[in-house]
């Protein structure tokens, strides 16, 4: 089968399966996505419906403590012999209410109960504390008939002022007599106060579906149906006029009549499912997106398998035609092969003596600079003479002293010069001593400022060097100095606004001097070339190549470095690194 015709059956074949692979990933995605919804979703109410369960536990029993304490309290007053006294008819009407009166608001200020009421027999109040339940005849008429029958008598009361309370009763007796019965009325103040630290609605209510005690005022005394729809399929409630959507967890309180109810919030329940289909959705969009790259990886490289298998099959008829062909030329190339090597045998033999030559040259360059270097001395030593001759004849000899003082340090400087190039090769045998910097570059500033002048380039001095000192050779530091000036304005000639800045950077034991210029700086590839000997980017003629291989060997000779700082394009920097005077030793170079 040929390239032409299996092509596009290929294709075909996997068009068809990107088709079917993409039905079975649609389908997959949206169950993917369908379960980690429900998953999300029942994991979310399941927590949610635990927290909300926990607080019910807590408020449930919270509730009856609070009833629980007063549950016992009438029962335990009608017992009391003092109590009783209060039902003697012996006394006046008017001594009995006021005994009564004070008997009940001590007992309400110290059990803290909303009111405490003294019953007649016949349903009149004797006395009241707080007077709280004045015109409430229907809930006085069933504590007193429970309170008759001995038995403790309950009712959820709402008081005139608007408050809610829960009474409980208990007859008085004596001797078989109902004398008359003892309330208390007791408030939930306090746990509404509670209740509303919470932010999920909580809320009491009786058999009729009204609610009586809940942390959200407008609901109180309220039927359930009239603030929220119940779905009793899901067990959700939606609040009137708020597109809130609350799970509503109760527990039945059967010896009050009453239902905790907690609503719990079913927006994280939403947002938890929506999460989780949105996380599976990307996933198998992920999934899918990745499927779909292998197996158009796949078809590509069928494809390319097929075309390689075809290019060889040409090839292979190629390489038949053209054996012959090779096979006719070998010997040819035989003869031109050992043609060939005896050119080479000539060419190395030339390029040996080429190499000899150019060290010859560069020995020649070095002598050159030398008495470059030199002549710069030699000629102060001239005028410096020819000025002592001349103050010698007009007798003034102290200045004739001074300037042979000023000969003997320029022949000495000569002599230091000749060391440093020596150096190059081999270490002096001169002796390391503490120096200062200042003194140092004043006396190379004096030999490069008049270049500078001329190539128009202005050189600051950091004022902070002049009194540093370090280890190393007074001469052989200035012409470092020198060599690294002289490079830079090298660099500088024939720029607008050439820079030189020399600038101190102690640290320590080490003084550090920075030579920068604002000229092009060194490319990268050339930057770990420069401090090796006769190498440099200067047009021919120009320079060997050999002064910042000197100035490199100076610097190490005095237990320093010299570094070059990649400033990015920015100009090159020079860092010299040397032992700080006052830290160092003398030692031998």
């Amino acid at each position: 089968m040929t390239e032409n015709s299996s092509g596009p059956r290929t294709r075909l074949t996997f068009r068809r399966m990107r088709m079917g692979l993409g039905m079975a990933l649609l389908f997959a995605s949206a169950l993917a996505v369908l379960a980690a919804a429900s998953f999300a979703e029942r994991r979310a109410s399941t927590e949610i419906y635990r927290k909300s369960s926990e607080t019910l536990s807590v408020q449930a029993e919270t509730l009856s403590g609070v009833l629980e304490k007063y549950r016992l309290l009438p029962p335990l007053l009608a017992r009391q012999d003092d109590i009783a006294t209060l039902y003697l008819p012996a006394l006046p009407l008017a001594l009995r209410a006021e005994r009564a009166r004070r008997r009940a608001e001590q007992i309400t200020g110290l059990s803290g109960a909303r009111d405490v009421v003294f019953f007649e027999p016949d349903g009149r109040v004797l006395a009241s504390a707080r007077g709280a339940i004045a015109g409430l005849t229907a809930t006085r008429a069933s504590l007193l008939e429970t309170a008759r029958q001995g038995r403790l008598g309950r009712a959820t009361v709402a008081l005139n002022s608007g408050d809610r309370a829960y009474a409980f009763s208990a007859g008085i007796r004596r001797h078989g007599e109902f004398l008359g019965a003892v309330a208390i009325y007791v408030s939930f103040d306090s746990i509404e106060a509670t209740w509303s630290l919470s932010n999920n609605p909580i809320f009491v209510s009786d058999d009729t579906g009204t609610i009586f005690l809940t942390n959200r005022p407008q609901w109180r005394l309220k039927k359930l149906s009239d603030i929220a729809d119940l779905d009793e399929e899901t067990g959700f409630l939606r609040s009137h006029g708020s597109a809130t959507v609350h799970a509503d967890i109760y527990r039945a309180l059967p010896l009050l009549g009453w239902r905790l109810h907690i609503l719990g919030d079913r927006a994280p329940i939403e947002a938890a499912s929506l999460s989780a289909g949105a996380t599976a959705f990307f996933a198998c969009l992920s999934i899918s997106m990745l499927a779909f790259f292998l197996l158009h990886r796949r078809e590509l490289a069928i494809m390319r398998s097929r075309r390689e298998r075809a290019t060889a099959l040409r090839l292979e008829r190629i390489i038949r035609d053209r054996t012959k062909i090779l096979s006719l030329t070998n010997k040819s190339l035989s003869k031109e092969i050992a043609e060939r090597r005896l050119a080479e045998t000539k060419l190395k033999t030339a390029q040996a003596e080429l190499i000899q030559s150019a060290k010859l040259a560069v020995l020649g360059q070095m002598s050159a600079a030398l008495s470059h270097e030199l002549n710069q001395p030699l000629a102060a030593v001239k005028t410096y003479a020819a000025n002592t001759a001349k103050l010698i004849d007009a007798r003034r000899l102290d200045q004739a002293s001074d300037n042979l003082g000023r000969i003997s340090a320029m022949v000495d400087r000569m002599a230091e010069l000749s060391s440093a190039l020596l150096s190059f090769s081999r270490k002096p045998g001169t002796t390391t001593t503490a120096v200062l910097v200042g003194q140092i570059l004043h006396e190379a500033l004096i030999l490069v400022s008049p270049r500078a002048r001329k190539a128009k380039v202005v050189i600051d001095l950091d004022p902070g060097l002049r009194d540093v000192s370090v280890m190393g050779g007074r001469i052989r530091l200035s012409q470092v100095f020198v060599n690294l000036i002289n490079n830079s304005i090298d660099a500088l000639e024939g720029r607008k606004n050439g820079r030189i800045a020399i600038t101190l950077q102690a640290n320590g034991d080490t003084v550090a001097i920075a030579v920068a210029d604002n000229g092009p700086g060194i490319p990268p590839d050339l930057q770990l070339s420069v401090f090796e000997p006769f190498f440099t980017t200067k047009q021919i003629g120009a320079g060997i190549g050999i002064g910042l291989s000197i100035a490199y060997n100076i610097v190490h000779d005095f237990g320093g470095r010299i570094d070059l700082v990649d400033r990015q394009g920015q100009g090159c920097t020079f860092l010299v690194t040397l032992v700080a005077g006052s830290h160092a030793v003398a030692n031998p170079e």
